[in-house]
């Protein structure tokens, strides 16, 4: 096997997230579904973005930002993702690595610019969010660094990307070498329209690839087409060997075979924006995955990474994870 430099590395959607407030009313008049995410081309950023009020650029996301939380709690993170030779290529480059986290994907030389996520948080803390791919829909096989990924325990796949065209085949040829090498692999059904336009491919990617998953209620229902969150957890313990499951405010499962943790939610004074929950969520177990503290202690670790990260604005932690973790668990 090969000399193990990271506790894991994300391939994803390389973003840079613009986050502002805004009421239901502007969710109406721009055609916007509360709480999930959908893409949209050039013009119609131009437009959502015209109409958002103050806005914060923070770069962003979902496995840029669990590669983040992870080097937060004390890990060894990398991270594969496609962005152009621009400002905003130069602002999330410089970001991710200031976290801490490994990021030499070449910067592409033409083509579209680097992404940007729309985010607007409504007053009930819910995150919408409107996505332009931009550079990232050229990320394919060959941007795979197959040394990288051989030198880390976990690969984690971020679910988002497998939108554009060849992220299919970035995603398989990630998992053959991380398996190939006696890693595992790790997914984030990341949304359930995510999961809607994807269903058949992802049923087969984690039945044949995956051996983490990572799901919230509504995406694995979406997953099996399902009603009852029982009958969605009987059915993912098929398919692959650990299965963490979020529930909001129920707190989370994370079911191994015949192995069922049940882990309460962090409390927490107020929530103020849920974006990058299940991101953070992720970086707390993987942290304990990898580190062999076991699934309910990593279990608890994602809970109280996911909680910090709902306390304020932005898909970060801004409080070091790791000095947090030792206070909340000694």
């Amino acid at each position: 096997m090969t000399q193990t430099a990271f506790d894991a590395v994300g391939i994803g959607n390389a973003i840079v997230d613009v986050l502002a407030h805004g009421d239901e009313a502007f969710l109406q008049r721009h055609g916007l579904v509360k709480g999930t995410m959908a893409l949209v081309d050039a013009t119609e950023a131009e437009t959502i973005y015209a109409g958002m009020g103050p806005a914060v650029e923070v770069s962003g996301g979902s496995a840029a930002n669990t590669m983040a939380g992870l080097a937060s709690l004390g890990g060894s993170a990398a991270y594969i993702g496609k962005v152009r030779d621009d400002q905003l290529g130069q602002v999330f480059s410089h970001d991710i690595r200031a976290t801490g986290v490994h990021f030499d994907t070449p910067r592409a030389q033409d083509g579209e610019g680097t992404a940007r996520c729309l985010i607007v948080v409504t007053p009930d803390a819910q995150r919408t969010m409107q996505t332009f791919l931009g550079a990232c829909i050229d990320l394919g096989p060959a941007d795979i660094d197959a040394n990288l990924v051989r030198s880390a325990q976990v690969t984690y796949l971020e679910g988002y990307l497998y939108d554009p065209p060849h992220a299919k085949e970035a995603f398989v040829k990630a998992a053959e070498i991380a398996h190939a090498a006696g890693r595992k692999v790790a997914l984030s059904l990341s949304d359930p329209f995510c999961v809607d336009r994807h269903r058949d491919a992802f049923l087969d990617l984690v039945a044949g690839h995956i051996d983490i998953l990572f799901a919230n209620e509504t995406e694995l229902a979406s997953l099996y087409q399902v009603e009852e969150f029982d009958e969605g957890l009987q059915r993912v313990r098929a398919d692959c060997d650990v299965a963490c499951l979020t529930r909001s405010e129920k707190g989370s499962l994370i079911v191994a075979g015949d192995e069922v943790h049940v882990i309460d939610a962090e409390p927490v004074a107020q929530v103020v924006d849920t974006t990058g929950a299940g991101d953070l969520y992720a970086s707390g177990f993987l942290y304990g995955y990898t580190h062999g503290l076991g699934l309910a202690v990593a279990g608890r670790i994602a809970a109280i990474a996911a909680g910090e990260v709902i306390s304020h604005m932005g898909a970060r932690p801004e409080r070091p994870l790791q000095a947090l973790v030792k206070e909340r668990l000694g």
